[in-house]
Parts: structure tokens; sequence; C-alpha cells
């Protein structure tokens, strides 16, 4: 009878209302509602950047220079381009005299980290938002059996109603939150993947068009950035 009755005490709520009636654990979910989001809006115009600066073809330019031993005219290829992976060739080049390997790691490193960038937020905002749902159900029931325990149910109608409702209203808020953010958050993971295979794919070329070249070159990715070669 009791969650018949908060049913439908939920069901005319805006989400003020609603908000309101989620008690206090409200306030920290609608924190961390908000810098998800605000994570994902700022990795989604980072991804829309990336795309639109990338340009495959600069690579192929590059190691064409390489393999005729031009790499002054290789590097000066890579620098007008924004593509992340020509910015890492030009790195690595631009330092062989010192170490090739540490170079092309490094640069490829930066650009990881660029990438991987708001998504220990996204974790933290992901595990954080069901538990506080999850605490706000227990607030909210232990309202409700205070009310119980008052003897005189009728009388304690209307806070028993609130304290389900509290439970119910934050532990949909928290999933939802989870929810909704674990999807930009696995496009983000898929697309770090992404990255990582064409670093790799980066240093093996690289390395053929040095042996091609007269074994001039020769870069071995760590395994942190360069998909595990």
């Amino acid at each position: 009878m009791t969650t018949n009755i908060t049913f439908a005490f939920l069901m005319g709520q805006n989400p003020l209302e609603l908000f309101k009636h989620g008690g206090p654990i409200m306030w920290p979910i609608i924190i961390v509602s908000f810098l998800a989001l605000s994570v994902v809006a700022e990795r989604i115009l980072f991804l829309l950047r990336e795309k639109a600066s990338r340009d495959p073809k600069i690579a192929g330019k590059i190691y064409e220079r390489v393999e005729k031993h031009d790499i002054e005219g290789a590097i000066r290829i890579g620098q007008k381009s924004n593509d992340y992976i020509a910015r890492i060739l030009v790195s690595a080049l631009t330092h062989r005299e010192f170490s090739l390997d540490d170079a092309f790691n490094q640069a490829a490193s930066n650009e990881l980290e660029r990438y991987q960038r708001g998504l220990a937020i996204l974790d933290t905002c992901i595990t954080a938002a069901p538990l506080l749902g999850l605490l706000g159900t227990v607030t909210g029931m232990m309202n409700t059996f205070g009310a119980l325990g008052g003897g005189d149910i009728a009388a304690s109608a209307g806070t028993i109603t609130g304290g389900v409702g509290e439970a119910l209203i934050a532990t949909a808020s928290g999933l939802v939150i989870a929810i909704v953010v674990l999807f930009p958050f696995n496009l983000l993971n898929t697309r770090i993947e992404q990255v990582r295979r064409d670093i790799a794919n980066a240093a093996n070329a690289l390395n053929l068009v040095g042996q091609k070249a007269g074994g001039i070159l020769d870069v071995t990715p760590a395994s942190g950035t360069g998909g595990g070669i």
C-alpha cells in the first residue's frame, strides 16, 4: 500500500520537485553529474578537433622522404600538419641523434596522455553515482522505518511516503548518471585503443622504411604506448 502511494506521489513531480524530495544526498549526486557531463562535453569537443586535424596521408609522405634519406625534408613535411602521428614522427626524427626510441616513446606518451585526460574523473563518477544513490536509499529507508516506529502509521503516512520516495529518487538518479556516462567512457577507451594501434603501426612503418634506407632508423615503442609490441 505504501509503495503504491509513493509511486502515485512521484508521478506528478517535476524535476525540481524530484530533486527536493530526493533528500540531501541529491546535492552530491548533482555535483557528480555536473562534473561528469562537463568532462564528457570537453572530451567530445576534443575528439571532434582531433578528427578534423587527422591527416593519415601525411605519414606516408614522411616515410617516403625518410626512405630517400631526406630526414630534414620529412621533418619539414610533418611540421606542417596537426596530425598526432605526424607530431610523434617529427619528434622522433628531430631527436634521432640522441635516442630515436626515447623520443618516439616520449612523444607517443604525450599524445596518449592527451586522449586519456578526464578518464579517471569519468571512472570515478561512474562508480560514485550509484553508491551515492545507494546511500540515499539507506537514509530514505531510515526515515521510513523511523516513522513506522512511531506507532501511528496513519498519522505518519506522509513521512513514510516521503522516505520511500527519497530512497527511490536517489537510487534512480545515481543509476541514470552512471548509465549515461558509461557510454562516452567506453567510446573514449575505444578511441584510445585505436590511437595505440596507430602508434604501433607508425613505429613498424618507420622501422620498415629505415631498413629499406639501409638501417638508418630503428624504433621500438614501449609497451605502454605502442600497443604492446
